[in-house]
């Protein structure tokens, strides 16, 4: 089967809103929490979550910016994402990926005190759907 291009991929992922994020701790240990992308789910090898400054995810990224996230999907697709972590603290560019329904958990929107977004550059894709798999790997 023929590999998939990044375009293919983010065809596959337009409707999976929450990804398992795994970091690695100060310890050396890996931990994993659920994050929503909120609906901003056209990929371009970039994924965009927020969370506040003091959360053990942003103290994660400080130290080591290599993170991971897992996609489980109908059909029994699966994609892994392996990458980059950077922080971001710009309002505008917190604007561009701000929905409404966040509001449930930053009450002032991108006002809110200490929130912080994080993007998640891709290096690597693995993908498996049934008997079909394949890999990308991007440019950085």
């Amino acid at each position: 089967m023929p590999a998939k291009t990044l375009k293919e991929i983010a065809t596959k992922m337009a409707n999976l809103d929450i990804a398992m994020l795994t970091t690695h701790t100060s310890r050396g240990q890996l931990s994993s929490r659920p994050m929503s992308n909120n609906g901003d789910v056209e990929y371009d090898g970039n994924s965009y979550y927020f969370t506040y400054e003091g959360s053990r995810t942003v103290r994660d990224i400080t130290e080591n910016a290599h993170v991971s996230l897992g996609f489980s999907g109908p059909k029994g697709l699966y994609i892994s994402i392996v990458g980059s972590a950077h922080l971001i603290r710009q309002k505008a560019t917190m604007q561009k990926h701000w929905v409404p329904d966040l509001e449930v958990w930053f009450k002032d929107g991108i006002d809110t005190p200490g929130l912080v977004l994080v993007r998640v550059q891709a290096n690597r894709i693995k993908y498996w759907q049934n008997e079909e798999q394949g890999e990308v790997h991007l440019k950085q």
